[in-house]
């Protein structure tokens, strides 16, 4: 009897002991939206692998490709909450408006300037790290997938010109930037869910698509895209986050342990991004579409048209001092 309380000192211990290392000693679950064996899912394999060996197995995680977590809009929400670890997938701007600035239509021109804007200490990134906090998510690092184009089901109508009527319907995703977008180049943009969009072209709901590039096009909506028009819409990044209080949470060395991978992670990406995009054009050429190219005059005449008219109405949605401060910290 008199070795109960003793007994029960070390079952109080053994389980303090085991609740202060329950964040390393789960293994954290990864959502992102593309399927298996596509390059974020490798670029993530490579990111868990490391992440394992480098922390001794005390930092595991278990990859949900194909968005099998959810919607990543769902996603972002349930990262913030905790009920999911971690992404890497577009921001969503359902929760706070403000992540449009992030689709802003021709903010960046070529991939050396999109690099010194959306990278680690540049301006967007600390805008777009600020945002994420707000909702309880910590921003480990950035991967930059493309810049933006159309794909068409039918044959394009003057692609170069962005004052000709197409009378071409584009799915577009339900946020203002892409909607203005398109309606603003000629196009006629329809709301539709990312779930319901290859249904929507192949069932001739709509005629093409518009919010992606060749990767996501390549991946998504290749058996009905014969038309991609490279038009440079905007430039595309996917952000690895992960819960705020899970992160803090983490003991120092395992902190820095996690950061120094997302690192290397990132700067990976950012040496095989731009041959990757061409990689996936060339992809959807050998599958049979039709590359469709535009001069370095349309796509600064499309640019000058959208700066006109789409950036001041977005503005307004976002709120006109933020959004004109974000796009004045824009380096060239």
């Amino acid at each position: 009897m008199k070795k109960t309380p003793i007994l029960s000192l070390f079952v109080l211990l053994a389980t303090v002991a085991l609740i202060a290392n329950s964040t390393e000693a789960k293994t954290w679950k990864i959502s992102h939206v593309r399927p298996q064996g596509t390059a974020i899912d490798i670029d993530l394999k490579w990111f868990s692998d490391t992440l394992k060996e480098t922390s001794n197995g005390k930092l595991k995680t278990k990859i949900y490709a194909a968005s099998a977590l959810g919607d990543y809009t769902v996603v972002q929400e349930r990262v913030g909450l905790g009920a999911i670890d971690m992404a890497c997938q577009p921001p969503a701007s359902a929760a706070d408006k403000r992540f449009q600035m992030v689709y802003f239509p021709y903010m960046v021109k070529n991939w050396e300037q999109a690099e010194r804007n959306y990278s680690p200490g540049a301006p967007v990134r600390k805008i777009v790290a600020q945002l994420y906090a707000e909702q309880g998510i910590h921003l480990l690092a950035a991967w930059p997938v493309y810049f933006g184009g159309i794909s068409l089901n039918r044959e394009p109508v003057s692609p170069g010109d962005p004052d000709a009527p197409k009378g071409i319907k584009l799915r577009v995703p339900p946020m203002k930037t892409f909607q203005l977008l398109a309606d603003k180049t000629g196009y006629l943009g329809t709301p539709i869910p990312f779930s319901d969009a290859f249904t929507a072209v192949q069932t001739g709901v709509v005629d093409g698509v518009i919010g992606s590039g060749a990767e996501g096009y390549y991946s998504s909506f290749r058996d009905v895209t014969k038309y991609y028009i490279p038009s440079n819409t905007h430039f595309e990044v996917w952000y690895l986050i992960i819960n705020k209080e899970t992160f803090e949470d983490l003991k120092p060395d395992l902190k820095k342990q996690l950061e120094e991978v997302a690192a290397q992670f990132e700067s990976r990406r950012w040496e095989s991004a731009k041959a990757d995009q061409a990689a996936n054009e060339k992809r959807l050429a050998d599958y049979g579409a039709k590359i469709v190219d535009m001069s370095d005059g349309e796509i600064a005449a499309t640019a000058k048209k959208i700066h006109e008219t789409v950036w001041p109405a977005v503005l307004e949605d976002v709120g006109a001092d933020w959004g004109q401060s974000v796009l004045d910290s824009i380096a060239e």
